[in-house]
């Protein structure tokens, strides 16, 4: 391969925000540009949930590193703008607006989306997901006291939505299909736990519950209806059902993908000058085949 003298990193969550970090420090000192289809900066998630939600942290405070250290570092940063393509042929990323990007290697992360909610009512205003700065802004005007929140799937997102939410006020219930919360992710006794703690702070949590679909009144949601015809009001919904990779970019071009952007331990995909790292990449696992971790922890060491 050609000696690297351009990088363009496509996606600006933590990964994105790892390698372009660990590009500089390690010594690379050639074109580097971040293209993400978000207005803000790189910026954590973890807190969306938590802190920025109570309105206890703002905005800046949830960036990797502010705009001064990127122009100190040499780095292009394009925001508001969505990759649309990859001519691997000629080693170009296309632009949303007609433009394109050289590169010599390509780095993926463009990360994961919610998985939207199968069900009638979905898409009924007061229903949300919980994922990027947007879903928050849209999500924090209606966090008011003496409100009622139905939160469909008891993952982390959900819980600590759960919490931030008592603690705001809100009468909330937390629906979840499996027999104990954070069934995919942790043991019996770590479940438990977490439900009692929730419970304790005035937490309904519903286990094996089943929604049916979701009622509205003049295009609002209204309520959540169980399979057993139990009928919950809600006057905010919160969809936390699992998310899905972004790989349709590398798909399009050709990459190998299978629940995710199949990368070996290297990051390295099909293609020998495109990477993929974070929730969009799928990386062999000892034991296991291969999958995806998704979490911040992997994000960073998949981002080194």
């Amino acid at each position: 391969m050609e000696p690297i003298e351009s990088i363009v990193v496509i996606g600006g969550g933590q990964a994105g925000a790892q390698a372009l970090q660990s590009l500089r420090q390690g010594g690379y000192t050639g074109a580097l540009t971040l293209v993400a289809d978000e207005p803000a900066l790189p910026y954590q998630r973890p807190p969306l949930s938590k802190a920025y939600m109570k309105g206890e942290m703002t905005e800046d405070r949830l960036y990797f590193k502010p705009a001064a250290w990127y122009q100190d570092q040499n780095i292009e940063v394009i925001l508001s703008t969505r990759a649309t393509g990859i001519d691997r042929a000629n080693c170009k990323v296309e632009l949303a607006h007609g433009g394109h990007l050289d590169y010599d290697a390509l780095i993926i992360a463009t990360g994961s989306r919610p998985r939207a909610l199968p069900t009638k009512g979905a898409t009924l205003a007061g229903v949300h997901d919980l994922r990027d700065l947007t879903d928050v802004e849209r999500i924090r005007p209606n966090m008011i006291a003496g409100r009622k929140m139905v939160i469909i799937g008891a993952g982390y997102i959900g819980l600590e939505a759960a919490a931030v939410a008592r603690q705001m006020g809100l009468d909330v219930t937390v629906l979840e299909m499996a027999p104990r919360v954070l069934a995919r992710v942790t043991s019996p006794v770590m479940s438990e736990f977490f439900e009692t703690e929730h419970r304790a702070q005035g937490v309904t949590i519903l286990t094996g519950a089943r929604l049916d679909h979701l009622d509205g009144e003049g295009g609002k949601v209204s309520a959540a209806i169980l399979a057993d015809g139990t009928r919950l009001d809600a006057d905010i919904v919160l969809v936390g059902i699992g998310i899905l990779p972004n790989e349709e970019l590398a798909k399009d071009a050709g990459i190998a993908c299978n629940n995710g952007i199949l990368v070996d331990r290297d990051a390295r995909t099909s293609d020998p000058r495109v990477f993929a790292a974070g929730d969009c990449a799928s990386r062999p696992l000892v034991h296991f085949g291969s999958g995806r971790l998704e979490s911040v922890h992997n994000a960073i060491e998949q981002g080194k």
